[in-house]
């Protein structure tokens, strides 16, 4: 049944404004694209209000590791503690509304988790925003004293490894079969959430309003909400902790050479945050680093997975490693390592290979010979 709300006019008088469906489930869409905040992020998490950028509309999602788009998401939005957060939206007219919008949701964010490279996420949300990192700068700037745009999507990489993203389900109205679903899924799936946002749209005289809700959190779900831990920065004894549970004791010995090795030689190493799986990033700050118009370097990480991720991509823009053959050198010289066989592409990429192959000690001088080979290259090139 419609509904009618009541504007209280300056002169004392009431306005009655009547709810009117959507023209279009594209208006919808483009009322999201364009006012974010109708996703009702205050209602989401009322002690942390949810805030939201917008990574693309119609975001393509693949079925199989680095193949085309087989789906396209109306929307893809990141929140500030950079959990990606998925929105379909339907009119309450359209019959799919009931049961095929599960399981296409469902479809996405099981694909997204396993096959969506954080480079492509990335990639989409500069192609759409010219301040695309100031957007994020912005974003974090209220829970981060020192907002890092490489760190958020790092962030992002580790949430979609984890798992830890967010369904949204938007309509002018969520039928009551649609609820009772979404009600149980956001208490049975951890740490993904499931939820739903009615925006209500009011029509008067020359007037609009529109009233979102949320929908589909019940007490279950926020006491699982209540007890779910925030990302926090990891440290040193915390990260090797969890090596050791997911890799093996060869993953630490390792791990903890690499650390020995790297820390005198570079300006800090950094551990990152997140809920499940942990980093150490090792940076190397060149002319005052990024801060005073230098350079931050990054040429690798090590992953609780057990795995080393090499951080081609982000050499891209770093002299000499700016040069393809520069970076195809460094990809030979990894290679060369027995248990290391990175593809050819990895040169744009950030490949990773298990901790375990350095374990031999002529493979452990290969790579420490290797990274120290870079680091001189790039201080070379700057003058250093």
């Amino acid at each position: 049944m419609a509904e009618r709300i009541y504007l209280l006019q300056d002169d004392g008088s009431l306005q009655a404004m009547d709810e009117v469906a959507y023209d279009s489930e594209d208006l919808l869409q483009r009322l999201l694209e364009r006012y974010p905040d109708l996703l009702a992020g205050d209602q989401m998490n009322e002690a942390e209000p949810r805030r939201w950028l917008l990574v693309s509309r119609e975001m393509g999602v693949p079925d199989a590791e680095g193949g085309g788009s087989r789906w396209s998401l109306d929307h893809l939005f990141l929140d500030q503690d950079a959990v990606p957060t998925l929105v379909e939206v339907k009119r309450s007219g359209d019959t799919r509304i009931r049961r095929e919008v599960v399981g296409q949701m469902l479809d996405y964010a099981a694909n997204a988790v396993v096959h969506w490279p954080v480079e492509t996420l990335r990639a989409s949300f500069i192609a759409n925003n010219e301040d695309a990192d100031q957007q994020i700068v912005e974003l974090i700037r209220d829970t981060n004293a020192d907002p890092d745009v490489e760190t958020f999507w790092r962030n992002v990489k580790t949430n979609l490894q984890a798992g830890r993203i967010r369904m949204v389900f938007v309509a002018d109205r969520i039928p009551a079969e649609l609820r009772r679903v979404i009600e149980f899924l956001n208490e049975q799936m951890d740490p993904a959430e499931v939820l739903a946002v009615e925006v209500r749209q009011f029509v008067g005289d020359h007037l609009k309003s529109l009233v979102p809700k949320v929908v589909g959190r019940t007490a279950a779900a926020e006491r699982k909400q209540a007890s779910t831990v925030r990302a926090e920065q990891w440290t040193e004894e915390r990260f090797f902790e969890a090596l050791a549970q997911n890799a093996g004791p060869t993953a630490v010995t390792v791990a903890r050479r690499i650390l020995e090795w790297i820390r005198p030689r570079v300006t800090e190493v950094w551990f990152g945050r997140g809920r499940d799986h942990g980093s150490f990033v090792s940076m190397l700050e060149l002319g005052g680093g990024r801060a005073r118009g230098g350079l931050n370097v990054h040429f690798f990480a090590v992953w609780t997975y057990g795995t080393v991720e090499v951080y081609f991509q982000w050499l891209q823009g770093k002299p000499p490693f700016d040069a393809p053959e520069k970076r195809r050198e460094l990809l030979d010289r990894l290679n060369a390592i027995p248990g290391v066989d990175l593809p050819p592409d990895s040169i744009t990429r950030r490949p990773t290979f298990p901790l375990d192959a350095l374990h031999d000690d002529d493979a452990f001088r290969q790579f420490t010979e290797t990274i120290a080979w870079g680091l001189d290259a790039v201080k070379r090139s700057a003058g250093s």
